[in-house]
């Protein structure tokens, strides 16, 4: 069997294994799969339980334990994939150069194959320093039971890889832009909307006015956007609308616009004062700036991919948040963007490239071993 089906075959395992974020069986599967990956290697296993119905996270730990700043690698292993896909809309297959299944792109490709690299390095015990790899359950919901943990071990570390899906033909990420997450709840008068139109208040009206005002608020010379994404409401076709809610997204370039965009938008007041709005959220992910401290990591990540026959490249600030938001905002020098390659993210037509493992992995061996 060629290196190349042997990796096809394994990874095809995991992504065999679906996890769904609110499907916790199945994160907690996968973290069991990368447990399994490093029996009796000197690598040593935490395992650390989930919360709020939310999967476990697992943290490794290899390489010399001198007590000088580590290394890390941040994984995530759950996806947006609902359970079922892989056996109707996006089977596990191979198509030439492409390797299709549930999170393959998004991140299962990358965790993986930076998994073989971080277990290469163990092995070989050429680490130059500690070496932390953390999984984690929930990021595709902006990981809200494991910010605490990513940037805990952010804060103990010389610099932090990321194994989001590299962009646009390998290409790597070094900033990023911080999101913002908001609920408005309405909650207006109910009346018949053919004998009692006039005593009504109709929340899902206000709802409309808010919603052209938030959208309003996109400045794209500034980088700024904000959309609603999901809206509700009402209660029958008859009736004056007493209730409605959406949700905002916001997503910034600077921590000022964070900081000025976030208070816009939690001081909206209704138009019709017979309205009651409640508005919960704020900044989830803060922006992840290109620092000198991570330019000078790319440069160093150029040079080792030079070797390696790599012409690296980063792309411009990209507007999708990551872990790597929260360590790069802590002044940790982060890379983002170093899994694996192919297209696809989030839709039934996902795929990763299987000639990428192999550079990619390879990258993060050297990274492992010079950083």
């Amino acid at each position: 069997m060629t290196d190349s089906s042997t990796d096809i075959s394994a990874l095809s395992h995991w992504l065999a294994c679906e996890s769904p974020t609110t499907h916790a069986p199945g994160v907690n599967a996968m973290m069991d799969l990368v447990s399994a990956e490093v029996v009796g290697l000197p690598i040593s296993v935490e395992r650390l339980p989930g919360r709020d119905g939310l999967g476990d996270s697992l943290i490794l730990r290899a390489g010399p334990q001198t007590g000088q700043p580590a290394i890390a690698v941040m994984s995530h292993l759950d996806t947006v994939h609902p359970l079922g896909t892989a056996a109707s809309d996006l089977p596990v297959r191979v198509e030439g150069d492409r390797l299709y299944g549930p999170g393959v792109f998004d991140m299962k490709g990358g965790a993986w194959l930076a998994l073989q690299a971080f277990r290469d390095v163990a092995t070989a015990g050429t680490a130059k320093r500690p070496m932390v790899f953390l999984f984690t359950p929930d990021e595709e919901i902006g990981s809200p039971t494991t910010r605490g943990v990513i940037e805990e071990i952010g804060r103990g570390c010389a610099a932090v890889l990321v194994t989001e899906p590299a962009r646009q033909g390998g290409k790597i990420v070094t900033a990023r832009k911080g999101v913002g997450r908001f609920d408005v709840r309405l909650e207006g008068r109910p009346a018949h909307s053919g004998t009692r139109h006039a005593d009504g208040r109709s929340a899902i009206r206000e709802a409309a006015h808010q919603i052209l005002g938030v959208e309003a608020m996109t400045d794209y010379a500034r980088g700024v956007t904000t959309s609603v994404g999901l809206v509700g409401g009402g209660t029958a076709a008859n009736v004056i609308p007493q209730h409605a809610w959406f949700s905002i997204d916001l997503r910034v370039t600077t921590v000022a616009d964070g900081i000025e965009m976030e208070r816009r938008i939690l001081s909206l007041e209704p138009r019709d004062r017979d309205v009651a709005m409640k508005i919960t959220g704020g900044m989830n992910r803060p922006p992840y700036e290109k620092s000198t401290a991570v330019a000078g990591l790319f440069q160093h990540a150029q040079k080792l991919a030079a070797r390696i026959g790599i012409d690296l490249e980063d792309v411009p600030m990209t507007g999708g948040g990551s872990d790597g938001n929260f360590t790069a905002a802590l002044g940790v020098p982060t890379l983002d963007g170093l899994g694996i390659d192919g297209d696809g993210a989030h839709t039934l037509q996902e795929y990763a490239l299987i000639s990428s493992i192999a550079p990619r992995r390879a990258l993060m061996k050297a990274l492992l071993e010079t950083v």
